[in-house]
């Protein structure tokens, strides 16, 4: 039991992910320093006076339970398309160059698509013999 355990563990998929998430971890507290250091004052700034923040104050006055905080949600935008875009282009990008090399073809384009004659469902592989949603049987693919 202790073999197949340890088997599992020392698959490359498994260690790949591992690393992966522990990168992915680090780039985000590093782009989460980002945005609260760099990013939110400049949204802050955006809305001028002394006000918190970018947003509308939907209670009384003071209170932070009702405040509409719109600058935060742009800031969480802002650090998500950040965050994603150094996960593609110093983790997914290099990976596959390298799976490339090796002769693997990893994070595939989706072929040619078809119509659905019955059910008119338009992302079927060309290739499909039968419809996913609703199992008509396709015609063949030209060749």
């Amino acid at each position: 039991m202790l073999r197949g355990f340890k088997n599992f563990l020392m698959r490359g998929d498994v260690i790949v992910v591992a690393v992966g998430l522990i990168v992915a971890l680090a780039f985000s507290t590093l782009i989460k320093a980002f945005t609260d250091s760099v990013i939110n004052p400049i949204i802050a700034r955006a809305q001028g006076g002394s006000s918190p923040g970018l947003g509308w104050q939907l209670g009384k006055p003071g209170n932070t339970a009702t405040y509409l905080n719109l600058g935060a949600f742009i800031s969480a935008l802002i650090y998500f398309i950040v965050f994603m875009a150094v996960v593609y282009f110093l983790i997914v990008v290099p990976y596959k160059h390298v799976q490339a090399r090796r002769g693997v073809t990893v994070f595939e384009d989706d072929g040619p698509l078809k119509t659905c004659p019955a059910c008119l469902s338009k992302d079927l592989p060309e290739a499909a013999a039968k419809c996913r949603y609703c199992g008509t049987v396709q015609p063949a693919a030209a060749v």
